[in-house]
C-alpha cells in the first residue's frame, strides 16, 4: 500500500516515494519473513508486482521527452 506522509520532507530522487513503497512491500512479504528469501528472489516470483510496475513506469517517464508536458508518472 502507498504511504504518504504528512510531516516528511520532500524526496530529492524522482520515483523516491515508489522505491521506498516498493521496498517496503517486499521487506514485509511473506516471501522474505517466513521462507528467508532475498528480496531480489521475492521479486522475480512476482511479489508486489503492482510497484515494481509503478515504479519501472516511473523510471520511464525520466527518460522520455513527452514527460516534459505530461509530468512523471508515479508519486
Amino acid at each position: 500500500m502507498p504511504k504518504y506522509y504528512e510531516e516528511k520532507e520532500e524526496e530529492k530522487h524522482p520515483c523516491g516515494g515508489v522505491k521506498e513503497d516498493l521496498k517496503n512491500c517486499l521487506l514485509q512479504s511473506d516471501c522474505v519473513l517466513q521462507e528467508g528469501k532475498s528480496p531480489k528472489e521475492c521479486l522475480k516470483e512476482g511479489y508486489c508486482k503492482a510497484l515494481q510496475v509503478t515504479f519501472f513506469e516511473c523510471k520511464r517517464s525520466i527518460l522520455d521527452n513527452r514527460a516534459r508536458f505530461r509530468g512523471r508518472k508515479g508519486y
